[in-house]
């Protein structure tokens, strides 16, 4: 079953109905109740494609968190951007913001809860960095869960099997072009068999509980918190979900656990963090609502390279005049050549943005790899820090930024534009964030578009690009 396609339509037709209540009042009494403040460490700052009105930051001493457990805010993310690091830096990483946490919060006398927010498509340092974040905390949790639906992105757990939506069809993710990242690839479809070959073996599909559609949209809220509070010590849980409405129903579930004494922490994609912390979902921004300069050119950066990413160049370049200035990624992980490369491109962009035209900036879309996870990682890394280098040396400050791409549009805000706190303002297309904030050495505070790599279809940069022209 993992190995095949099924239609979308016949598979809704054998689905039970979702769960007939709305339970959103139900979730913020309990909220109101118990105001845990809920702390997102993301792997790569496309988690942000749910929230809106909530701080993203870049750095977290024990200080900085303080001020954001204090705040009347619901939530905080933290980007770690640990999916462009090899599997020790990632584990240090989670464990210093562990004990950072738990400093801040007795400082504090604030109580939070953890979402180790990684991505939809199961690509990420799992098990690793979330053990490392469990030992630097003081909890002593009940469970994991682990949910990796999105709704934006078309992500479905179905009978424990994680589906990705494309053109009316669901496809077995394990059968993906997600599930050959050279990083992270993985064979299996079936959360309970993903996580036995991640742990390699030591947690079985026979250990694992999952939560079902069935338990979802027939037992409602009381029955999923009876059943998370029947889970065995130390175990995980997987949890399907087709919609918003099921992980609502799973969070006033959870909840009302929570509220019984046990302690979970969350392995999820973005969907969940929006039902989790409360956050109201509110329309798509529209270009008038962001203030933009009235003159200018704006600015796309792409260091995605997977295949939807590169038909979405190829479409922008067709149908908007945007100037295309393709960076040549042999290139830039040549000591002789890339300092040449990288004062090119700058020389090219400057000249658009000048003129008041747009520019775009792209990895050359032939992919360069290792067989060594840690050697194919470097590659990455040379060429994030070149595009890095690329931004820092623009003197002229563009109308906006888009990023395209997890890893990319990590380091351009942290290492590129110096960026320590930003604003999420909202989607401008589902899945797609923006960022308002002052980078270093910028006049006046930027639009920062985050463009995740696997979100859209092949016109949908194009749509962003078109919205945002003056």
């Amino acid at each position: 079953m993992d190995e095949t396609a099924i239609r979308l339509e016949d598979c809704l037709y054998t689905l039970p109905p979702e769960w007939p209540d709305d339970v959103q009042p139900q979730i913020q009494k309990h909220l109101t109740a118990r105001p845990h403040k809920v702390v997102v460490l993301d792997d790569d700052p496309t988690g942000t494609q749910t929230v809106h009105g909530i701080p993203v930051l870049t750095k977290w001493s024990v200080e900085t968190l303080c001020t954001e457990l204090m705040n009347d805010l619901p939530c905080v993310y933290l980007l770690t951007n640990t999916r462009s690091m090899p599997l020790s830096e990632a584990q240090a990483l989670n464990q210093q913001i562990g004990h950072n946490l738990t400093k801040a919060a007795h400082q504090t006398q604030r109580s939070f809860v953890v979402v180790s927010r990684s991505d939809s498509t199961l690509r990420g340092h799992f098990p690793g960095e979330v053990d490392a974040l469990v030992q630097s905390l003081e909890f002593d949790f009940d469970a994991w869960i682990v949910l990796p639906f999105f709704q934006e992105g078309g992500r479905w757990t179905i009978n424990d099997i994680h589906y990705v939506n494309k053109d009316g069809w669901l496809f077995p993710v394990g059968i993906t072009d997600f599930a050959q990242d050279p990083s992270f690839g993985y064979r299996a479809s079936n959360l309970r068999e993903w996580i036995d070959e991640k742990t390699n073996g030591c947690i079985t599909p026979a250990q694992i509980t999952s939560i079902s559609l069935e338990d979802l949209r027939c037992g409602g809220p009381a029955h999923i918190a009876e059943r998370l509070s029947q889970l065995p010590r130390d175990t995980m849980c997987v949890v399907n979900a087709t919609s918003m409405r099921d992980i609502d129903v799973f969070v006033c579930g959870l909840l009302e656990s929570e509220a019984q004494g046990r302690h979970y922490l969350y392995r999820t994609a973005a969907s969940f963090v929006q039902s989790r912390a409360g956050i109201v979902p509110r329309p798509l921004l529209t270009a008038s609502e962001l203030s933009l300069p009235t003159h200018g050119g704006g600015l796309t950066i792409v260091g995605s390279f997977v295949p939807l990413t590169s038909d979405q160049v190829n479409e922008l370049l067709i149908h908007t005049d945007s100037i295309a200035v393709e960076v040549d990624v042999a290139a830039l992980i040549s000591d002789q050549h890339q300092e040449n490369e990288i004062a090119r491109v700058v020389q090219i962009v400057e000249q658009g943005l000048l003129r008041g035209e747009d520019v775009v900036v792209f990895t050359s879309r032939q992919l360069i790899t290792r067989k060594d996870t840690t050697d194919h990682l470097s590659i990455g890394k040379r060429v994030s820090a070149s595009l890095c280098a690329i931004l820092q040396s623009i003197t002229i400050q563009p109308r906006y930024i888009i990023a395209k791409g997890g890893i990319t549009s990590s380091d351009l805000a942290t290492k590129g534009l110096g960026i320590k706190r930003a604003m999420v303002l909202g989607q401008i297309i589902p899945g797609v964030p923006v960022w308002q904030c002052a980078p270093r050495g910028y006049t006046n505070n930027l639009t920062y578009v985050v463009f995740p790599g696997n979100v859209g279809h092949a016109h949908s940069l194009t749509e962003v690009v078109t919205m945002l022209k003056r």
